[in-house]
């Protein structure tokens, strides 16, 4: 029992983690439209770094506690190809994670060089990560 219960906090935090995921990359094309310094721009740096900081950075790390929980629970997953699989499509979401706080920090310090174009593609990779991790954790395919 204690093996589901964990299971649905993971699953939980996984899509509180993914809707900030989708949603903040979206928030920076925005802010690629308007002026630096301008009130749209101040709004948009308030919304960035509390959608990060409040909901994303705490389902991340909540994914990876109750993501690591359920190993130690049922040690025979290290065994199963898919869930390697898998825990190397998280690791690309982390380190898109990552890379999305920094450019967080670059749009809020002016500093940023990317263009509104490279924000909505990178809006796509969150998406593309997520079809393999459902994929090997629905199909199991290996």
């Amino acid at each position: 029992m204690l093996y589901l219960w964990v299971k649905a906090l993971h699953v939980l935090s996984v899509i509180a983690w993914m809707a900030g995921m989708f949603y903040l990359p979206r928030l920076f094309v925005y802010h690629t439209q308007v002026a630096r310094g301008s009130e749209a721009a101040q709004k948009f740096m308030v919304m960035e770094e509390k959608l990060l900081r409040v909901i994303m950075n705490p389902a991340m790390i909540a994914t990876w506690v109750f993501g690591i929980a359920l190993v130690i629970i049922d040690p025979g997953l290290l065994s199963q190809g898919w869930l390697h699989t898998k825990l190397l499509a998280v690791l690309g979401m982390t380190g898109l994670h990552m890379a999305f706080a920094r450019w967080r920090r670059q749009l809020a310090a002016g500093t940023s060089d990317r263009s509104e174009r490279f924000f909505r593609l990178i809006n796509e990779a969150p998406t593309l990560l997520l079809v393999v991790i459902v994929v090997m954790v629905v199909v199991k395919p290996f």
